[in-house]
């Protein structure tokens, strides 16, 4: 079973299991949102990307998802991550980060989501030694 999974500062938001079957219609939609970004998508250092490829695209929605996931947009959260699981098959994690005021996105194929493990560490003198 391949998940993708959008991640928030170390917890699970949404995820999306690729065995499900996507409706025509929707897939039409990502068709559309792919000739859309073909025209020209905002650049992260200002101005367009004119002609992206797949990953400068990917980019893009992975922002878009992020800022849906913080509105709360069902419709635009439930769109970005079908057109990421179904464009980047590969693609296991979409992680966002705050650091330094700033929302860092990376995309991650290599490695399954995970949720963070709680650790309680224990001072030496309090644990029993029988």
């Amino acid at each position: 079973m391949s998940i993708l999974v959008a991640v928030v500062n170390g917890d699970s938001e949404v995820e999306y299991d690729r065995s499900r079957t996507l409706p025509e219609q929707q897939r039409a939609y990502l068709d559309k949102m792919d000739q859309k970004m073909d025209l020209g998508i905002p650049g992260s250092q200002g101005g367009n990307i004119f002609a992206p490829d797949q990953e400068q695209k990917a980019q893009f929605v992975a922002n878009q998802l992020m800022m849906a996931i913080e509105s709360e947009n069902e419709q635009l959260i439930v769109a970005s991550m079908a057109y990421l699981a179904l464009r980047l098959p590969q693609l296991k994690q979409v992680s966002a980060k705050e650091k330094d005021g700033e929302q860092q996105i990376t995309l991650i194929y290599d490695k399954d989501y995970t949720p963070p493990q709680v650790v309680n560490f224990v001072k030496p003198e309090r644990l029993n030694s029988h």
